[in-house]
């Protein structure tokens, strides 16, 4: 498991698939404004690095710190209930509604924006951020070989999408 790894390459392995995750959406993000002139989502100022419409370098980095920080919360035992309830099923609903909450106060400043007054904290909270923490989860809990092939596969297929939509089709 990846807490049984050295800080450094534990990290690593951490960020590489944390950053994957959020790659995949922030690619569908930019695909919807490809397709319907405008993104759910974007970072139009504040950022050192925008990467792609929605996501600077900084929230890139956030994501990549929730995943270890989700990480080092979790139980040891995956068996565990945590007021009556499965350590893992309540650290990921915890952990999304954090960042939901989180990014109310985001959307307020200039940085950063939900270009649809349907899309805020309950859309993210239950197409952004659950299924981010529960890969994060699944990935923690996995043996080893399958967090590397799990990890290997999130960078696959990143490079295929970004390889086809920015590289062939210049989509995004």
């Amino acid at each position: 498991m990846v807490r049984d790894y050295p800080a450094g390459p534990g990290s690593v392995c951490l960020f590489e698939r944390d950053f994957q995750e959020k790659l995949v959406a922030e690619i569908i993000n930019a695909l919807i404004q490809h397709f319907s002139g405008h993104a759910l989502w974007t970072a139009p100022t504040g950022s050192a690095f925008l990467i792609l419409v929605g996501v600077g370098i900084e929230l890139s980095f956030m994501f990549s710190i929730a995943g270890l920080v989700l990480s080092k919360i979790l139980p040891e035992d995956p068996k565990v209930k945590v007021f009556g309830i499965n350590n893992r099923i309540l650290f990921v609903v915890a952990n999304a509604a954090f960042f939901s909450f989180v990014e109310i106060f985001l959307v307020m400043t200039p940085a950063f924006v939900w270009v649809y007054s349907w899309w805020g904290s309950i859309p993210v909270f239950i197409a952004v951020y659950i299924p981010f923490f529960w890969a994060a989860k699944f990935a923690y809990d996995a043996k080893p070989k399958t967090q590397i092939v799990f990890i290997g596969t999130l960078a696959v297929v990143n490079v295929l999408l970004l390889g086809i939509f920015v590289g062939i089709l210049g989509w995004i």
